[in-house]
């Protein structure tokens, strides 16, 4: 099979987040379970594929405060909606600090596969490590462990998406390739620091 290239690809991933916490500790109202949507590349960094935010919005103080500081992720406080209304989900982000908002309606269609190595669904899909870096921080990994994501086609009617130009990107214009997921557990580990 013919092996994706997924050069200079950007991908905006709604998600809605649950049973965050470190663990034996018990959920947490307010961090445990908020939505997300974050603003991602995807990078290989020493033959180890893996994603780099742009950027995070998220709708709980405590991770955007633990996110920044302590992973060095450029995370942003959001004021977020996420509703299931007849079939579609409604998304909606505005960050309390400069303003950039996304709006959109999204269904799931059709069944629930797994993604096959080599296509594009694979190679955006499935990647076990986040990386990220600041002034004076240097790069980082921090190492994930999930199932295989269960995904199925969806279409997208966005609203307002301002989050491409709060972070120096220009559309393109093109028609948004668009997945769906239940959603699976994944683990986190600590921050290894690189040296590159």
């Amino acid at each position: 099979m013919q092996e994706f290239d997924g050069s200079a690809w950007v991908g905006l991933v709604p998600f809605r987040m649950a049973g965050v916490m470190k663990r034996p500790l018990p959920d947490l109202p307010g961090f445990s379970e908020f939505p997300e949507l974050n603003l991602r590349t995807y990078v290989e960094v020493g033959g180890k594929p893996g994603v780099w935010f742009f950027s995070l919005d998220a709708a709980s103080w405590p991770v955007v405060f633990g996110g920044r500081n302590f992973y060095g992720l450029p995370y942003f406080s959001a004021k977020m909606r996420q509703e299931r209304v007849d079939g579609w989900w409604d998304y909606s982000s505005r960050r309390r600090s400069g303003f950039a908002r996304f709006s959109a309606w999204y269904p799931s269609i059709g069944d629930v596969f797994f993604a096959e190595q080599g296509t594009f669904e694979h190679w955006a899909a499935e990647r076990y490590c986040l990386y990220s870096g600041g002034a004076g921080r240097g790069l980082s990994r921090v190492e994930v462990h999930h199932a295989p994501w269960p995904l199925q086609r969806a279409e997208v009617e966005i609203e307002a998406c301002e989050l491409l130009q709060a972070a120096g990107i220009e559309p393109t214009g093109d028609a948004p390739v668009c997945h769906f997921s239940r959603g699976v557990d994944v683990i986190s580990f600590g921050v290894e620091k690189l040296r590159v």
